[in-house]
C-alpha cells in the first residue's frame, strides 16, 4: 500500500498547478449539492411535520366522542372470561348527530355484544363516523415520522441531480484526457489508433 500522506481537508480549493478548472467547478457543484440536499430536506420535513401536527390537531378540537346504540346484535360468541382479549368484530351501530338527524354505520366491538349496547363513536362537524382523534403523544410521533420520510424524500432530489452532473462532468473530463492523450502521443510520435 502506497503511502498518501496527511488527509488535506478542502484540497479541492487549494493552490496547485495540476489543478484543473474542472476540479474547482466540481468543488463547488459537491459544496452547493450537499447544501442543496440539507436545506430542501430540513425544511421540507419541518414544513411537513408542522402540517400534520397542526390537521391532527384541528381533528381533536372537531371530532367528539357520542354515545350510539347497537342496532343489532354483534356476530360472534360474547367471551364470558376476558373481555379484554382484544378481539373485536364489526356491529350495525346508530347514533344521533348533533343537528338531531339518525346516522348510521359500522364499528368494532366485542363478539356477541346485544343489540342496544353503548357503544363509544366519534364523529365529525357534519355527523359523520371517523376514527377516534390521535393523543397528542401520537400525533407528535405521526408527524414526526411523515416529516421525516418527506425530508428524506426532498433531499434525494437534489442529491440523484447532483450525481447526474457530477458523471457528465466525469465523462467529460475523461473526453478531454483522451483528446489529450491523443495530443501529447502525436507529438511523441506514438501512433494515435
Amino acid at each position: 500500500m502506497a503511502f498518501r500522506g496527511p488527509k488535506v481537508w478542502l484540497w479541492r480549493w487549494r493552490r496547485n498547478p495540476l489543478r484543473r478548472r474542472a476540479d474547482a467547478v466540481e468543488a463547488w457543484v459537491v459544496l452547493g449539492v450537499w447544501a442543496l440536499t440539507v436545506l430542501a430536506g430540513v425544511l421540507a420535513g419541518w414544513a411537513t411535520a408542522g402540517a400534520v401536527e397542526q390537521g391532527l390537531a384541528r381533528e381533536r378540537v372537531e371530532w367528539r366522542p357520542l354515545v350510539g346504540r347497537l342496532t343489532e346484535r354483534a356476530p360472534g360468541k360474547a367471551a364470558v372470561s376476558d373481555s379484554s382479549s382484544g378481539d373485536q368484530v364489526w356491529a350495525k351501530v346508530g347514533w344521533t348527530g348533533p343537528d338531531g338527524s339518525a346516522h348510521h354505520g359500522q364499528v368494532r366491538v366485542g363478539p356477541g355484544s346485544a343489540a342496544g349496547t353503548p357503544v363509544t363513536v366519534w364523529t365529525d362537524r357534519q355527523g359523520r363516523l371517523v376514527t377516534k382523534p390521535a393523543t397528542a403523544a401520537q400525533a407528535g410521533l405521526r408527524a414526526s415520522l411523515v416529516g421525516g420520510v418527506a425530508g428524506v424524500g426532498a433531499a434525494v432530489l437534489p442529491l440523484a441531480g447532483g450525481r447526474f452532473l457530477r458523471s457528465r462532468m466525469e465523462r467529460r473530463r475523461v473526453e478531454q484526457w483522451d483528446t489529450d492523450w491523443a495530443r501529447f502521443d502525436a507529438l511523441w510520435g506514438r501512433p494515435t489508433g
